[in-house]
Parts: C-alpha cells; sequence; structure tokens
C-alpha cells in the first residue's frame, strides 16, 4: 500500500515536473520579434494589480516611471488588462502613436468598457465613428458661443443654491460633479427636470466607478453595478429620446428654433446604409458622451479650487483678470463668446493644473499591423497605451516639475506632444475646447463671489482613474463684502 502512495506520489511529481519544463520552454522559445524590454507579471492578471493600487496609493506615475528608469526611457512591456502592452514614453513616443492613428493603430478600451458602455445589440465601431463626426460639428466655436450664456446662468443659479450653506462650508468635488451633469443634461439633451437629472447622477457615478474594475458580473461588484446602472440611464434616456423623435418628425417649430441640441443630431444621424440608429444605439451614444464630457470637467473645476487655494498670488491674478471682464458688464449680464477669449490668465491656470493632476492617465490602443519603434517590434494585436506620465512631470520638458506654475503656457507654451490631457492626433478629445469653456466659466463666477481656504490641506488623492480628493476637497467659503 506504501507503495502504491509512493508510486501515486512520483507519478504526480514527475508530471509538475514535465509540465513546468515544457511552460519554460514555450515561455522561452526564440523569436524573430525583439520586444520590448520589460515583463508581462503573472499568467492573465499580468501587471494590472500593480498599475491600479499605484493610482489608489496617490502615485499613478509610479508604474510608469519605476519601468522607464529599469527598462527604457523611450518604450517597455508590461500587461494589463489581460493583453500584451507596448507602453510609449516621452514626447516622441506620444508623436509616434498619435501620428499613427488609423495607420497602425486604432483607439481600444478594456473589455469592461465595452460591456458598460455598449448594450448587446449596439455596434461599437459605427457609434465611435458618427460620434466622431457628430461632436465636432457640435464643438465649433459657432456652437460654443450658443452655450456661453446657458452655461453662465445655470453655473450662477448652482452656485447662489448649493454654495451657500449656512456654515460656509462645502465639499467640491461632489458640487463639482453636480454642476457638470446638470450642464449635460440640459445642453445636450435639453433636459431640466431635477428628478431626471438626479436619477441619471446616481447611477452616473456607478457607471464611473465600474469602468475600470474587474469584469465580474455578480452581485455586489463594482462591475455588476456598473452594468445595472448604465442599464437605468439607458431606460431613463429611451422615453426623452421617443417624445423628441416625435416633435422632429412632425416639426415642432418651437423645438426647431429652441433646443436643436446634440440629442437631436444623434436621433436624426444615420448609418452607412441610411438607416436611422435603434433606441440603444442611440442611447448608448449619448451615455458616452455623457462618461467622455462630465468626468474630465468636474475634476478639472475640482482642482482649480484646490490649487488656488494652495496659491493665493495666482488666486489673486484670476480674480484680477475676471474682475475686468466683470467691470465692463451690467449688473445681471451674462459673459458672452469675447469675454472668455479674454481669460488668457484662467486658461493658463487650467492648463497647469491639468499638467499636475491630468483628467486622464492616457489612453490604449491596438495594433492592426506589425510595427518597429526604437528597434523594437510590436506584434500585430499587440496593445500600446501612452501617458501623460512619461512627460507632465519630467524636468527634461517642464523644469522644476512640481511647482504649480502657470506662466509655462505664455507665448508658445511647452513643446509639442509633451502636454497632452486631451491626447493627440486624429482622436484628440473633440470636447476639449467645451471642457475649457464650462472651467472658465465655472472660474469667472467662483472668484467673483468667493475666496476659501481647504479644510484638510494635505488631503490625499487616489487615481480611480481620474484624480479624486479622497474627503470630497472641504474648503470654508469667504464671500466678497460687495
Amino acid at each position: 500500500m506504501d507503495y502504491l502512495f509512493l508510486s501515486a506520489q512520483l507519478a504526480v511529481g514527475f508530471f509538475i515536473i514535465f509540465l513546468s519544463v515544457i511552460f519554460f520552454f514555450l515561455k522561452s522559445k526564440p523569436t524573430k520579434h525583439k520586444l520590448p524590454p520589460g515583463k508581462t507579471g503573472w499568467p492573465i492578471v499580468g501587471e494590472t494589480l500593480d498599475f491600479v493600487s499605484c493610482g489608489r496609493s496617490g502615485q499613478p506615475e509610479k508604474f510608469v516611471n519605476e519601468r522607464m528608469g529599469k527598462y527604457s526611457e523611450e518604450i517597455f512591456k508590461t500587461s494589463i488588462a489581460g493583453e500584451k502592452m507596448a507602453v510609449f514614453c516621452g514626447a516622441a513616443g506620444n508623436k509616434f502613436l498619435f501620428s499613427n492613428e488609423k495607420k497602425l493603430l486604432v483607439a481600444w478600451w478594456p473589455p469592461t468598457v465595452d460591456k458598460i458602455t455598449i448594450s448587446p445589440n449596439s455596434c461599437n465601431t459605427l457609434m465611435a465613428k458618427k460620434m466622431h463626426n457628430i461632436l465636432p460639428e457640435y464643438v465649433k466655436p459657432e456652437g460654443l458661443q450658443k452655450c456661453v450664456p446657458i452655461i453662465d446662468s445655470t453655473t450662477k443659479v448652482h452656485l447662489e443654491k448649493e454654495w451657500s450653506s449656512p456654515t460656509r462650508e462645502v465639499k467640491v468635488f461632489p458640487l463639482s460633479k453636480e454642476l457638470t451633469i446638470f450642464l449635460a443634461c440640459k445642453l445636450f439633451m435639453s433636459v431640466e427636470d431635477p428628478k431626471i437629472v438626479a436619477k441619471i447622477a446616481d447611477d452616473f457615478a456607478l457607471v464611473i466607478t465600474g469602468l475600470l474594475s474587474v469584469p465580474i458580473n455578480f452581485p455586489g461588484t463594482a462591475f455588476h453595478r456598473a452594468v445595472k446602472a448604465a442599464n437605468s440611464i439607458r431606460k431613463v434616456l429611451v422615453p426623452i429620446m421617443k417624445e423628441r423623435r416625435k416633435q422632429l418628425m412632425v416639426g415642432d417649430k418651437e423645438l426647431a428654433s429652441s433646443s436643436y441640441d446634440l440629442l437631436s443630431q444623434v436621433l436624426l444621424s444615420k448609418d452607412e446604409d441610411g438607416e436611422f440608429l435603434n433606441e440603444m444605439e442611440n442611447a448608448d451614444m449619448i451615455l458616452g458622451i455623457l462618461i467622455a464630457s462630465h468626468d474630465t470637467t468636474s475634476t478639472v473645476m475640482t482642482f482649480v479650487v484646490y490649487y488656488l487655494a494652495d496659491h493665493p498670488h495666482v488666486y489673486d491674478q484670476v480674480f484680477k483678470e475676471q474682475m475686468e471682464i466683470a467691470k465692463s458688464k451690467g449688473p445681471e449680464e451674462l459673459l458672452n463668446w469675447e469675454d472668455i477669449q479674454k481669460m488668457k490668465y484662467s486658461r493658463n491656470v487650467i492648463n497647469e493644473v491639468m499638467r499636475l493632476e491630468p483628467p486622464s492617465q492616457g489612453a490604449f490602443k491596438h495594433a492592426v499591423n506589425e510595427f518597429t519603434y526604437g528597434g523594437f517590434t510590436i506584434p500585430k494585436g499587440w496593445k500600446a497605451f501612452w501617458s501623460v506620465y512619461s512627460t507632465h512631470r519630467d524636468p527634461k520638458y517642464f523644469p522644476n516639475p512640481d511647482k504649480f506654475d502657470p506662466s509655462r503656457f505664455e507665448g508658445n507654451g511647452p513643446m509639442p506632444y509633451t502636454f497632452v490631457p486631451f491626447g493627440g492626433g486624429p482622436r484628440m478629445c473633440p470636447g476639449r475646447e467645451f471642457a475649457r469653456l464650462e472651467i472658465l466659466v465655472f472660474m469667472h463666477r467662483l472668484v467673483m463671489k468667493f475666496k476659501w481656504e481647504k479644510l484638510i490641506p494635505n488631503e490625499k488623492i487616489i487615481y480611480q482613474p481620474s484624480p479624486i480628493p479622497v474627503n470630497g476637497l472641504p474648503i470654508r467659503l469667504f464671500p466678497h463684502e460687495n
């Protein structure tokens, strides 16, 4: 009996050794490609946990910078979200990726993003193409000009209502999210019903949290909550779209003159065969636009407040600029496009905020062809990633990189491909000027009404994937006497 037990043990041991040898030879099998240096980590998981944990610990740049120092300042390999990936670094890496969009690479997101934002019967490729056709038209200067008084009046009411706490203490992050989701609903869909906006906002928060979560669709997981919340938003959007389509089809004159908004453009757009998209595809497009417009803007608004509290001399410069604009207006007169063009220093402040606290860590791409870069081969099917952290805090491009200094953006500004909060090339975020417009109006109304101080001076910042003050950035407001 002991002999049989020992034999079984030996058999299992030899089998494990055999598999280990096979795995070793498969892993070390010579390849004709010279792949970028680096490690791909554990099977399936790769280095995803390290990537995520760096962000949650408040050091998102650590993942990239450590590997740049260890392997190469130009490119290294890793594995994130179950995909073999080449991370391109520096201005040259950014330029290469942005310049070869649709030639060597196309946009790609981890499967969780598509599973949450794209319903089963929708065509992801078609919708992405339509979004990039519709959005640039909507955010042209002539379109943005019409938005200025709407954004201004909405922001003014928001500050008077939500920032007037008896204690003069508020949390900036949740309030900025509340403002941007209301603006998105109003400007994109002409929806102002507080109950509908609140419902979308509550679900939207769950969607954002689950976008880069582990894709386990089981009750209690962030991914499951996000999928459920996205479906809930679609259910809210469908009756709104049905009513709007009915108005468009009968030629509602009031609608045509007052609210030919983004929703109307989406509903009137057709596919390559001349057919209208179905309800779920239209709902997915609106959901995608809400995600793209909301998170970036609210994040930057929050950190404008964060950095102005830390740098009173910068606040004073912003106040001086905005006061000159205010003096040229009547007591109740709203901002216009010409006023926005005068906010040059305030725009530089926004850029410096986005350099230090970029609303996005970077973006993923998919290699549609094999190509070489820096002497290394990137096989077809691999994924690529560019990171803001390989340039935004690099002293080669930004001397004394940790210093908050809006003057960096005066004159010609930074070198090309070094300041990339919105990406670059054909896939550069089409809504970037719309986001800046909302933030500039917010800055104007806020500094004209208050000074402030942080209640938690060294509040921790985490990244999920956008930067988030863990306590919501509580501040104490000091209203101007006049």
